[in-house]
């Protein structure tokens, strides 16, 4: 299968109380560049999130979005530091007797002080928590792959009709080129009539003349290489997997030998041909920038 570098997944999970949220998308890029969002607490799984994702992607930028819910009563706990409550009372009542004020010291005053009363996540189980994790990054790495496939198998058809296009315009310029030649040789003869008027014609010069015309406009071996180049890109295509550069490679291949067609002609219906070619590489070679 051909993959697109662009796509899109999303998953949910919820079970014993917490709740998991993934959202994963993607555009081109030359590597794979991963950009992580998720709860500080899900650091330690990077890395065997990295390793999951490299089994539903090779190339892109993919930025992956974690969200949490812990529904439970377990999740947290409030501790008291009894310590730090004794040192508030102690300057509380060192304060009353300074500036000789009433006492409304109150448990709530206490309470409230910085650091009393603390609310503290629980220490998570880490093999409990990477099972339920994994579920929902699994699910949203498929539903990813699949848009990817779904994207891919949209632009390989879409390279296939341009292909096949370049083969039809190809297949014109190899046609024309004996009728230039003919039409050349025929134009030179009467040219050397006129200018001659009833002497007689050389009739090797005349060959000679048109050979070496032959020789300024040859592009057989261009189109040659060019066929072969277009018969490749569609040999990748079917054969699928991660082929995005090979196929810009070969893309830039095929302009380099559209270009010399170009530059060697002197037809106005080849030129024609020659500017199709080469729109339909441009085209190509925008495509094959977003496979993977």
């Amino acid at each position: 299968m051909i993959y697109s570098m662009t796509g899109f997944g999303r998953a949910e999970l919820s079970e014993s109380d917490k709740k998991f949220t993934v959202e994963i998308k993607s555009v081109n890029h030359k590597y794979f560049d991963l950009n992580i969002r998720m709860p500080r607490k899900f650091n330690l799984f990077e890395s065997n999130i990295r390793n999951l994702l490299k089994e539903y992607a090779s190339r892109g930028k993919i930025d992956l979005y974690i969200s949490y819910e812990d529904l439970s009563e377990s999740g947290t706990s409030l501790k008291y530091n009894k310590a730090l409550a004794q040192e508030y009372y102690h300057f509380y009542k060192q304060i009353q007797e300074d500036f000789n004020i009433d006492d409304d010291i109150r448990t709530s005053t206490i309470a409230r002080s910085t650091d009393v009363l603390v609310l503290e996540e629980q220490e998570i189980n880490e093999e409990e928590m990477w099972s339920l994790l994994e579920r929902p990054l699994k699910e949203a790495f498929s539903a990813f792959r699949s848009a990817r496939e779904k994207e891919g198998e949209a632009l390989k058809q879409n390279i296939l009709g341009k292909l096949d296009e370049m083969q039809g315009h190809a297949a014109f310029i190899e046609e024309r080129l004996p009728q230039i030649i003919s039409e050349y040789r025929e134009k030179l003869t009467e040219r050397v009539k006129e200018l001659l008027e009833n002497s007689q014609i050389d009739e090797g010069r005349i060959a000679a003349e048109v050979t070496m015309y032959a020789d300024k406009i040859a592009i057989d071996e261009e189109l040659v290489r060019l066929s072969t180049h277009i018969r490749h890109m569609k040999d990748i295509l079917e054969k699928g997997g991660e082929s995005g550069r090979n196929l810009d490679f070969i893309a830039q291949e095929m302009n380099r030998e559209s270009n010399t067609i170009l530059s060697k002609s002197n037809d106005i219906d080849i030129t024609n041909r020659g500017i199709e070619l080469k729109t339909c590489i441009e085209k190509i070679r925008e495509q094959v920038q977003n496979i993977e």
